[in-house]
């Protein structure tokens, strides 16, 4: 079969001759529709820091480069382990993949003509939610984690750095849980223009204002926002997160940093601010979305901005994210081209 492989940095290989995967007793096979490039994919097609390689296998699965990428999935069932409860899922059902390990085994990503993922890992799509939507529930479900760990309340201020994927997820997200004022920090124009469409209340270019002025000037007392999350993970928006928030009010980093930066501890001390990372999310996260999008407070189809056939996944995929960020958001691969 075809399969999407990580050789290296900068060394994607599409490879015709993979075996294909057989479905476990306990697992469910699915032909992906969809499958989306995640930031992740990019830091790791730059410069790898988590893809394990033959020096430095996988602490706990083993495995080593080169690997089938792709975790933002949505497919179809083709196959049923025989352990499998049938009531659960069905032979030809919709789904998304929640690209978790726990299970001390990780197979092929689904960037690939097939994949086998044990059932639990395995969401059933509603019937109003297409498979193009069914590839964002994965990158949602990270964005509303970080809102849930927020402890986000109706009618709180929150200010976002950062208006990529992740951004454009958790502004949702607020927009979703009844934040009162969403408030965008980004210089892109396009990217402005996407946050006011998917719910900011106030965008603010750090390039003309002072970010840390106006969060504190929009909120009701001047104290500022009672949550900050970054998305951008940089230093300058660590510092201005830390100096917006209002006293005991929290930071949610949500951002992957490619690099460790200077930081002072105070900035969160003094305020008595708390600091809280995400990384991922959990099944409740990832069910949470679907509902969502199904009962409409989610409405992302305007993150995909590309749609791309899998022999070009390089040049229009991965090039395309790297030069044109300003451009785009979310661009999916269509396996059935």
């Amino acid at each position: 079969m075809r399969a999407l492989r990580f050789h290296g940095p900068g060394d994607l290989r599409l490879e015709n001759d993979i075996n294909e995967p057989l479905c476990g007793k306990d697992q469910v096979k699915i032909q992906p529709s969809f499958v989306g490039i995640c930031g992740t994919d990019l830091h790791e097609y730059s410069s790898p820091t988590f893809i394990p390689s033959k020096e430095k296998p996988h602490p706990v699965t083993g495995e080593s480069r080169p690997v089938t990428i792709g975790h933002e999935i949505s497919g179809i069932v083709v196959e049923i382990g025989s352990e499998v409860n049938p009531d659960f899922i069905s032979l030809g059902d919709k789904v998304a993949v929640q690209s978790t390990i726990c299970c001390f085994n990780c197979g092929g990503g689904g960037m690939s003509d097939f994949l086998c993922v044990n059932s639990k890992f395995v969401h059933k799509l509603p019937p109003g939610i297409g498979l193009d939507i069914g590839a964002l529930v994965e990158p949602l479900a990270t964005s509303w984690r970080a809102v849930t760990e927020s402890g986000i309340r109706p009618g709180d201020h929150v200010l976002i750095f950062g208006a990529g994927p992740l951004g454009l997820g958790v502004i949702q997200c607020c927009k979703a849980r009844g934040a009162k004022k969403i408030i965008v920090a980004e210089v892109s124009s396009r990217r402005q223009m996407l946050a006011r469409e998917f719910g900011a209340t106030h965008v603010v270019d750090t390039n003309e204002e002072d970010i840390v002025k106006v969060a504190r000037d929009l909120s009701d007392d001047g104290q500022g926002p009672q949550i900050s999350i970054d998305c951008a993970g940089l230093a300058v928006t660590l510092k201005s997160a830390c100096l917006a928030t209002r006293p005991r009010g929290i930071v949610v980093n949500v951002a992957i940093w490619e690099k460790a930066v200077e930081f002072n501890p105070n900035l969160l001390v003094f305020g008595e601010r708390r600091y809280h990372s995400v990384l991922g999310y959990s099944r409740e996260d990832f069910q949470g979305v679907i509902r969502a999008i199904e009962a409409r407070l989610l409405t992302p189809q305007a993150m995909i901005t590309r749609t791309i056939s899998i022999d070009r996944v390089v040049e229009d995929g991965f090039s395309a994210l790297i030069q044109h960020k300003d451009r785009e958001v979310k661009i999916q691969i269509d396996m059935s081209k």
